[in-house]
């Protein structure tokens, strides 16, 4: 549940009123009540709070968002969104399945307030889709039953009920209003006031009828779509711009430029073709991977030097909505989603206008089974067609409970372990044989891979899905008809190089990933070290001794360091620590970087070293009167403090107090060394260099180490911190924030703010409701193939959904490969199992009945057996389970019944044949 912002409540009375939920009218502008002693007034003349302009809350109305709290929501809308999200008070219609769904999605999301209305009352059939709804229910108004439950959601939202009938000048209170079951004649009436009103009220129509559901949406005659596809603008860096009518810009092949013909950009930091930095719009043509032809004469301007930035202009979009009833004759193109039938859209029009004239002329939907009621479906169907002319505890334990909330004759077990290779003791054989089908919803690809792996071995049915921001997306695995999650997969990310990181970042996300990197080594992984020595000083430095090579010696470096020439007994201590870490990072390394690497620099083709992408840098001058220097060193000193468990003052908060701590720090002059050696290799995964003494070296530092560890009081140990970007008390996301930004000023890199630093280096995945619900209502389709059982390859789908588009794609799954030997064939799918404590000898001949000859054989890491080894051949009449177990040092764990191996064939030919897995069951 959501903590509270605005405070609010909601208590059903028994005449159907809500108290407390819904202030009263405000007297003034902007001004919203509520309290216990306020009574909602009767139905005719109800209100939500005073209803604010999309245009208020983006100029004198600002709405105060909880950054951290609505973080990944914010990843994907943007916080002016948001703002007009919070200002926005809904209406739902309807509150049976689809309703309800809706309203909770929109409490999630936020939204001023919504009111629930619904004339009806509880029925027992209502309990199989709105979920907020129990036995106890039945018999109250769909409505007020609900409002209860969807308030636990959160309790930032007002919501309150109406239970009469709707007035079209009712809806002139919302700024959105949501019918899902409502009549075509009523729906025509309402959308036209909505259409006309002044502003216009977005209305949206929509209704599911079993497997098929419609969306209508009018969100007036000018509606303005600021982004068009929610997706970041695409930026290029320039490697050079022609001085001509149209001008040429190519950019470096660092990453594919995303132009379009006809796309709008803006230049920054262009030097020598200065003109350009003037923020106007200018449009591309001829736009290729890494370069596009502008359409700006730049004859008469400077001659482009070096540098610069082109950064994508997104435009806005006015979208001219149909009113109802002149969407209804003509509907325009469809939205379609199953390239397989592409009749459907048209037929499905029809279709739900027919079953809206059946319900208004006979009172009900067409009985199940009822040929009669068939018929006059149809017919109906056709006169329309004939007029037209043609969404604190372990999550586990959570899910169950509400789960069994929901259906209490529902069996579950809420397990807490991590599914991996270290608990297969738990998840093992016996409980992997037990299952139907798994349905994942994890957030990662190892997660993935792992439990793609378990079943495909176990052959289970696989229900994969996922979700990013407004898309989403499901992945049917079904053994021996579909190719497995793994069977596929996307590219890996492009990751910057080492060196470009550490020394030539040349934008933010380079500077984030080197802030968390350093985050990391600084405040977790160097105290770590420390504590291992610490523990067991004699096994820790004979690891080290053994190591012997370059890491170990840097280890070693970070360690003496930490315990020695940085460590911190006091506050103050970490202030200058701090203050010298700053001067370190901001002005002494950019000083020796720039020394080794001057701004005339060249290579050794001739050509300018700090061309693009490179930046030069310019060190920083720390100053006391810059906030966000005092800032850094307050989040640096309060971090550093943690971790040497030293007392936190009150003044460690208070800037003034600060900077006077911070004033009395000693900062000796820098000077560069010749000789530094930096990086620059793009291949390099490692800083760090080996020498030909690092052996000698590591003994050096050992004694060194020793001897600093006689100086340190009996249990002395750090405390290790590990990042956490959701706390925002912690100050880790503060010094990772001015980490980055720091550098990036250092390189003339635009800086973020704290938010941006925490999507960027906490890694946060974008995610919204109302794409995870179309996610599992996709996927529950597909399980209900699964469990119904004699589906065909053709009648499963996989989807992928992006709604900021909107598109939908469906597609049947992909069938695996099939391998072919002799009369044999065989998939990814199968494995070969055989039964018996069989002897290598027996395996060999097994295998030679099938025409295939094995030539190495292998469990696990382990080599078994080798035609090419004369020794082997003393194993053959072992059992091979008793030779696994000697090869590889390790028993057979008591819950498994079988031992795999791997066997490496050829044919009679000497052609190599990959065979599936062999489990030999011993037991």
């Amino acid at each position: 549940m959501l903590p509270s912002k605005r405070t609010c409540g909601a208590v059903i009375e028994k005449d159907g009123a809500v108290r407390e939920g819904v202030p009263k009218k405000p007297k003034g502008e902007g001004c919203v009540t509520s309290s216990s002693s306020a009574e909602v007034a009767t139905e005719n003349n109800h209100r939500p709070p005073k209803a604010m302009d999309f245009s208020a809350a983006n100029g004198k109305m600002q709405v105060e968002i909880d950054e951290d709290l609505h973080s990944r929501q914010l990843a994907v809308y943007g916080r002016e969104t948001m703002r007009r999200l919070f200002a926005s008070n809904v209406l739902v219609s309807g509150l049976q399945g689809l309703g309800v769904e809706i309203a909770k999605n929109l409490v999630l999301a936020g939204v001023k307030s919504i009111t629930l209305h619904d004339e009806g009352n509880v029925e027992l059939w209502d309990l199989s889709s709105n979920f907020y709804l129990s036995e106890d229910d039945v018999g109250k108004n769909r409505a007020t039953a609900c409002v209860q439950k969807l308030q636990e959601l959160n309790n930032a939202v007002i919501i309150s009920a109406l239970t009469g009938v709707l007035s079209k000048e009712q809806l002139s209170d919302f700024q959105a209003v949501i019918f899902t079951d409502i009549s075509l004649e009523k729906a025509i009436e309402f959308d036209d006031y909505c259409h006309n009103h002044q502003p216009s009220i977005a209305f949206i129509k929509c209704e599911i009828r079993g497997l098929f559901g419609n969306v209508f949406c009018d969100f007036g005659p000018k509606f303005t779509v600021v982004d068009v596809d929610g997706e970041e603008p695409h930026t290029g860096i320039i490697a050079s711009i022609s001085n001509d009518c149209p001008a040429f810009v190519s950019c470096v092949d660092d990453e594919r430029l995303e132009f379009q013909d006809g796309d709008l950009v803006v230049f920054s930091e262009v030097q020598g073709m200065t003109e350009l930095n003037d923020g106007k719009p200018r449009k591309v043509a001829s736009a290729r991977p890494y370069s596009f032809v502008l359409e700006e004469d730049t004859t008469g301007f400077g001659a482009y030097s070096r540098g610069g930035i082109v950064t994508q202009v997104k435009q806005p979009k006015v979208i001219q909505f149909k009113p109802l009833r002149d969407a209804l004759k003509d509907p325009g193109d469809f939205l379609l989603s199953d390239f397989s039938k592409f009749d459907r859209p048209a037929l499905l029009h029809v279709a739900f206008q027919a079953l809206d004239s059946f319900r208004q002329d006979f009172g009900h939907f067409p009985m199940v089974g009822s040929e009669e009621d068939a018929e006059k479906l149809i017919d109906l169907a056709f006169k329309i067609n004939e007029n037209l002319g043609n969404i604190g505890q372990l999550k586990s334990t959570v899910a169950a409970a509400a789960a069994a909330a929901i259906n209490p004759r529902l069996h579950m077990e809420a397990l807490q372990n991590r599914a991996s290779p270290e608990t297969e003791n738990v998840f093992d054989d016996t409980f992997w044989e037990s299952l139907d089908v798994v349905i994942n919803a994890l957030d990662n690809v190892t997660a993935r891979m792992y439990m793609d792996g378990r079943c495909l071995y176990f052959q289970k049915p696989l229900l994969e899905s996922g979700t990013l921001g407004t898309k989403c997306n499901t992945q049917m695995v079904v053994p021996h008809f579909t190719e497995n999650y793994g069977a596929s997969r996307d590219p890996p990310e492009r990751q910057a190089p080492m060196c470009t990181v550490h020394s030539f970042p040349h934008n933010i996300d380079h500077c984030l990933t080197w802030a968390r990197s350093e985050f990391e080594g600084m405040l977790e992984k160097t105290p770590n070290e420390a504590n291992k020595f610490l523990t067991d000083p004699g096994e820790y430095v004979g690891a080290m001794k053994a190591a012997g090579d370059a890491q170990a010696r840097d280890l070693l470096e970070r360690v003496i360091e930490c315990l020695d020439k940085d460590r911190c007994d006091t506050f103050e201590d970490c202030v200058s620590w701090a203050r010298l870490r700053f001067e370190d990072y901001f002005a002494n390394r950019i000083k020796q970087l720039t020394f080794t690497f001057p701004e005339d620099a060249v290579t050794s083709t001739g050509s300018s070293f700090w061309s693009a992408p490179k930046r030069f840098p310019r060190p920083l001058q720390f100053s006391t009167c810059d906030p966000s220097h005092v800032d850094f060193i307050m989040s640096a000193s309060i971090l550093r403090a943690e971790t040497f468990g030293i007392p936190i003052p009150d003044w460690a908060n208070n800037p003034k107090k600060l900077v006077d701590a911070i004033n009395k720090v000693v900062v000796t002059e820098f000077e560069p060394k010749k000789g530094v050696k930096i990086v620059t290799d793009e291949k390099a995964t490692n800083l760090s260099t080996a020498s030909t003494d690092d052996a000698a070296v590591i003994n050096e530092l050992v004694a060194k180490l020793e001897e600093c560890a006689k100086r340190l009081p009996p249990g002395y140990h750090l405390n290790p911190i590990q990042f956490e970007k959701d706390d925002d008390t912690n100050f880790h996301m503060e010094f990772i924030a001015g980490l980055a930004n720091m550098r990036a000023r250092n390189y003339g890199i635009p800086e973020v703010d704290k938010l941006k630093a925490k999507f960027i280096a906490g890694r946060i995945i974008p995610a919204i409701a109302t794409s995870t619900a179309m996610a599992t209502g996709l996927v529950c389709l597909e399980l209900y193939k699964v469990i119904a059982g004699g589906h065909k390859l053709e009648n499963y789908r996989n989807t992928f959904a992006n709604l900021a588009l909107p598109l939908f794609s469906m597609a049947e799954p992909v069938a695996p490969k099939v391998i072919k030997h002799q009369d044999l064939s065989w998939t990814v799918w199968d494995r070969w199992i055989i039964k018996g404590n069989i002897t290598l000898r027996e395996l060999l001949q097994w295998l030679k009945n099938r025409g295939l000859n094995a030539y190495s054989i292998s469990h696990g890491t382990s080599l078994l057996y080798n035609s090419m080894f004369l020794r082997h051949k003393d194993r053959l009449d072992r059992k091979i389970v008793e030779l696994a177990q000697d090869v590889s040092k390790l028993e057979v764990p008591s819950y498994r019944r079988h031992l795999d191996v791997v066997v490496a064939c050829e044919d009679d030919e000497d052609n190599d044949v990959d065979i599936p897995l062999i489990s030999i069951y011993f037991r």
